[in-house]
């Protein structure tokens, strides 16, 4: 794919601009350390190009503070105050969600990711957002408290312009399929392999 060329054209009866601004499902999976990085990464460029972009981190507890998202806040802020960029949200599942806020233990796992699917679910449907980063969504999948053709359902028929870019380990098969981007990351090396702690700047 040489300068951003496609390596073939299908006959699809779509002009060049039809296909080059078809809305995509990117899948970011594999072992290896990157995959919300560089989702996050292309809500930047999204938020650049004035989208409305929604961040749901499915395992991250409440508590826990990314460095990202606080840059995504900043910004959010800077697109309210002056107009720059896009608007942002950013919800994590951890106690409840960030519009819930209900308390809950290991067994309310499974019911506030579903509850967080739903809620994706409808603001596709209300076409609410131009990216949606579903960060970590492959392990509510992957352990059965989301329906994968469910999933794969929703996100093929999904109306007018909204990509969504999916994060995690072990992506089903079925969401590995019906993606038009996947990316596995291999993992060679990494400082957890020489007995190393995640660090400030790097891990978060």
């Amino acid at each position: 794919m040489p300068k951003g060329q496609p390596t073939a054209v299908p006959d699809d009866g779509l002009t060049t601009r039809q296909r080059r601004n078809r809305p995509l499902l990117m899948v970011h999976t594999g072992d290896g350390k990157g995959k919300s990085t560089a989702a996050f990464g292309l809500a930047l460029r999204g938020w650049n190009q004035g989208w409305s972009v929604a961040v749901f981190q499915f395992v991250k507890s409440a508590k826990w503070r990314l460095g990202e998202q606080t840059a995504f806040e900043t910004l959010g802020d800077l697109h309210t105050e002056r107009g720059t960029g896009g608007p942002i949200e950013w919800h994590k599942m951890g106690s409840g969600w960030s519009w819930s806020r209900k308390d809950g233990t290991e067994e309310d796992h499974a019911a506030a990711a579903l509850a967080g699917w739903r809620e994706i679910q409808r603001r596709l449907a209300a076409e609410q957002h131009g990216l949606y980063v579903l960060d970590e969504f492959t392990y509510p999948i992957g352990w059965g408290w989301i329906d994968a053709d469910e999933v794969v359902q929703t996100l093929r028929t999904r109306p007018g312009h909204q990509h969504v870019v999916i994060t995690g380990r072990r992506a089903h098969p079925a969401l590995i399929e019906a993606a038009d981007l996947v990316t596995e990351m291999t993992k060679i090396k990494h400082p957890m392999d020489a007995g190393q702690k995640g660090q400030r700047g790097i891990e978060w």
